[in-house]
């Protein structure tokens, strides 16, 4: 009687083992199915074909250039007008108080804030806070991890991530951040230029932009 018992409990052990064994067989074959499916020349043909679409058609559209809506003289004249005003005080008030509020970055801020004062990516939110943000994301990784190839992609990645996930995506910030890996900025930066810097050009973009008729600007504040 008990020799049945353990016999039986072999047969039972066994079966255990058969059934876990056919299990990952199932699951191999699954797993393999789909790196073969993935993989396959037929789905990396398809992948290429319509890679090649894309750049193709994109060519055909515009060959060489697209037609562009260029914008009213009076638009360019407020747009020169206001980033030269916004430019020459900041610079003239670094000189008299000596101290650095201005930096490379912000000319492509000037862009954005009198050439196409409506986008959001040139609201007071995204001009303040992401230039903000990418100094200290950039000042944090510098003191941390040092200045090198990796940790200036680090910098500039992080700011884009936090920036968009913030809602205060600004392309200049991704130069600012550039400019403080490529300096060794030290913390101070993160007051001059970066908020005071971009809190004067900021100001002077609410003055200048709604002189003209046809501009509002911020369009919001946060």
């Amino acid at each position: 009687m008990k020799g049945h018992s353990l016999k039986k409990q072999n047969n039972y052990t066994y079966y255990l083992r058969l059934l876990s064994y056919k299990k990952f067989l199932l699951r191999w074959k699954n797993y393999w199915f789909k790196i073969s499916g993935r993989w396959s020349y037929k789905n990396l043909q398809l992948k290429w074909d319509n890679y090649r679409f894309k750049i193709s058609g994109t060519w055909n559209s515009c060959p060489l250039t697209c037609p562009i809506n260029k914008p009213h003289h009076r638009h360019v004249f407020w747009s020169w007008f206001g980033s030269f005003l916004a430019i020459a005080a900041t610079a003239y008030l670094s000189m008299k108080t000596n101290t650095p509020l201005l930096m490379a970055p912000f000319g492509a801020t000037s862009v954005l804030i009198f050439g196409v004062p409506d986008s959001p990516l040139a609201q007071p939110r995204n001009v303040i806070g992401g230039n903000l943000l990418a100094a200290f994301i950039s000042l944090t990784i510098l003191h941390l991890f040092g200045s090198s190839p990796w940790t200036m992609g680090m910098a500039v990645s992080t700011t884009i991530a936090v920036m968009q996930m913030t809602g205060t995506l600004h392309p200049p910030a991704g130069a600012i951040a550039l400019v403080v890996m490529m300096t060794n900025a030290p913390w101070e930066f993160l007051v001059t230029p970066a908020l005071q810097g971009s809190i004067i050009l900021v100001l002077c973009a609410v003055l200048f932009n709604n002189l003209a008729e046809e501009r509002t600007y911020p369009k919001h504040w946060l």
